[in-house]
């Protein structure tokens, strides 16, 4: 890239924050927009999806879900011609994102699912890993801006397949963070200090990046300034589980998994981080932060 990239940022919640401070360590300028308000990361404010797109080629979402990139992308697109690139790191249904890119490629504007494994705080610090579906010139076009925010990209297939097998992602790593706050609670109740549990079972086979990523902050209940939301992965639990219907499959653990979230959330703890899943086995409306 000759120039420093201008990259529009649609979406500035946690996961937008954390892009926009790799891009701008990398030397581009980023653009942002948000409803909900856009604060701090070096973000340059654009006050309607009209003046980003005038502003910037680079265009990526950062969305809740993809019901809401539908309607970012129909608000959007009067405003989009074929010099602009779109990237989606939304996790949503991936029929959605199909449709997405049929719309989008109709007016000849290039679009790539960029699906982020990993918090936003790995993020942050580069090690997460980027699932990419599209097709290979898309791939080209983008691949020296995602370079900017982490090494470790990987092409799925196409649109489609990189929502599809983030949920696979997601759907294991949650069940992880289950599987850790239901043993550190047996292990309570068996006697034993969590914490010295925790530091025993990092040294056996038990041992998952999630001891590493969440067992601190189970032990603690430190469960404030989120690095992703619980609220956000029953989300994707219920989109699992929707497909899991819709292609015949069972997915047992996942159903229960649903159930501690619903607990938890009724509990109040949707905005605070996944890991106050463990407050389940220890009911508390006030998490200590």
């Amino acid at each position: 890239m000759k120039q420093p990239p201008t990259i529009g940022l649609i979406g500035c919640g946690l996961m937008g924050k954390a892009m926009a401070s790799r891009f701008t360590a990398g030397g581009a300028q980023v653009w942002g927009y948000d409803p909900q308000g856009v604060e701090g990361g070096g973000i340059e404010v654009c006050a309607s999806l009209s003046d980003l797109a005038g502003a910037c080629e680079w265009i990526l979402y950062s969305l809740p879900n993809s019901k809401v990139a539908l309607e970012v992308t129909d608000e959007l697109l009067p405003h989009l011609t074929p010099k602009h690139a779109v990237a989606d790191t939304t996790t949503g249904q991936p029929q959605e994102m199909e449709a997405m890119a049929r719309t989008l490629g109709d007016h000849h504007i290039a679009y790539l699912e960029a699906n982020v494994a990993g918090s936003s705080e790995l993020l942050a610090q580069g090690k997460a890993t980027l699932f990419l579906g599209g097709d290979q010139a898309t791939f080209g076009r983008w691949d020296p801006i995602l370079a900017l925010l982490c090494e470790h990209r990987r092409v799925i297939g196409p649109v489609g397949a990189a929502s599809r097998f983030k949920l696979v992602h997601n759907l294991m790593i949650g069940l992880h963070r289950a599987a850790l706050a239901e043993g550190l609670h047996f292990a309570s109740t068996l006697g034993f200090d969590p914490k010295e549990a925790l530091a025993i079972l990092k040294q056996t086979p038990a041992c998952s990046e999630v001891m590493h990523l969440k067992g601190k902050r189970m032990v603690e209940r430190a469960y404030e300034q989120p690095q992703a939301r619980l609220s956000q992965h029953l989300k994707d639990v219920e989109l699992m589980l929707q497909m899991g219907s819709d292609h015949g499959v069972e997915l047992p653990l996942s159903q229960v998994h649903r159930t501690l979230l619903l607990k938890a959330q009724a509990l109040g703890l949707g905005e605070f981080d996944n890991s106050a899943i463990a407050e389940v086995y220890r009911p508390s409306k006030d998490p200590k932060g």
